[in-house]
């Protein structure tokens, strides 16, 4: 029979399946914790007048991004941990690599963006409104979402062509394409090359585009004469660096295990994998909203009604 007739079986955490009605339930408030952070926050930049700017584009770009992310994930996680119904079909698990895969390097792609948008604001500020205008902001992130459709494609069209006759059981409550790779019973020397190809440009620059950024910042913000200056300089940096390091610390995590470690735990797979994907859209609602002053104004505006005079 042809490929496309498959299932896939999904696996939720190995060893506690008898647990998992009651995991159902923190991972039930994690993804309603991130859809109504990131709603919120893409709320309040949408109707307020003065987050129009493009530190806050930016912003409101990063938490789509998380919403994709978020709900992208849900659907095959919720029926595994509530329903125990563990198959999936062939095209609906090529459906979720797509926007797994897509939205994770969509995440990190807004994250150089605004590693830039820092780079700019702290070492040009007065061509800052020059430099960064809406316009431009419009079209960064619609290079980061070319790059991204344009990145998983090809992989996925290479991947979906291959013939899948090991065990179909994967090893996490979604597909992820490192996962699909392992079950293939052909030559994947291309798909491997292909997959290194786009790691390397995504997951492997990005970071070291925004640590060139940063240590450019950090020279300019070492020539200013003021302390005070110089911790507020900083501190309009913290969320983002936080949102970094909540990305990227479980994304090359996942990379390294998946690639190099042939017998790692099934749980450290497990755990390293909802790190990445579930830690991340949670998080940066709460970092920006606790670090940046408009963001918590807005997001208290939105929480506390009205008084009718």
């Amino acid at each position: 029979s042809s490929s496309s007739s498959h299932t896939f079986v999904l696996t939720g955490i190995p060893g506690l399946d008898a647990a998992h009605v009651w995991l159902s339930i923190p991972f039930t408030c994690i993804y309603v914790a991130s859809l109504v952070g990131n709603c919120t926050i893409f709320f309040v930049i949408r109707s307020d007048p003065s987050l129009h700017e493009p530190m806050y584009q930016l912003l409101s770009m990063l938490a789509m991004t998380d919403l994709g992310l978020s709900l992208s994930t849900t659907p095959t996680v919720m029926s595994v941990f509530w329903a125990n119904c563990r198959e999936i079909s062939f095209d609906a698990c090529f459906a979720q690599v797509y926007f797994v895969h897509s939205f994770s390097f969509m995440e990190s792609s807004v994250l150089l963006a605004m590693a830039f948008d820092r780079y700019v604001a702290i070492c040009y500020p007065l061509r800052y409104t020059s430099i960064l205008t809406s316009a431009r902001t419009a079209k960064i992130g619609l290079a980061a979402l070319c790059r991204c459709l344009f990145g998983v494609l090809p992989s996925l069209f290479l991947l979906r062509r291959l013939p899948f006759c090991h065990s179909h059981v994967l090893s996490h409550a979604y597909c992820l394409h490192q996962d699909l790779i392992k079950l293939v019973c052909a030559d994947i020397t291309f798909n491997s090359m292909y997959g290194l190809a786009v790691v390397i440009l995504i997951v492997v620059l990005d970071p070291l585009l925004i640590l060139l950024s940063y240590i450019g910042i950090c020279k300019t913000i070492a020539r200013i004469p003021s302390q005070r200056e110089r911790l507020r300089a900083l501190n309009s940096c913290l969320s983002h660096i936080l949102a970094v390091l909540t990305l990227y610390i479980p994304m090359v995590g996942l990379s390294m295990v998946h690639r190099f470690s042939k017998n790692a735990s099934p749980l450290v797979l497990v755990f390293l994998a909802n790190t990445y994907l579930l830690v991340p859209p949670v998080l940066n609602p709460i970092i920006y909203s606790i670090k940046n002053k408009q963001i918590r104004r807005g997001v208290l505006k939105v929480l506390t009604p009205r008084k009718s005079f």
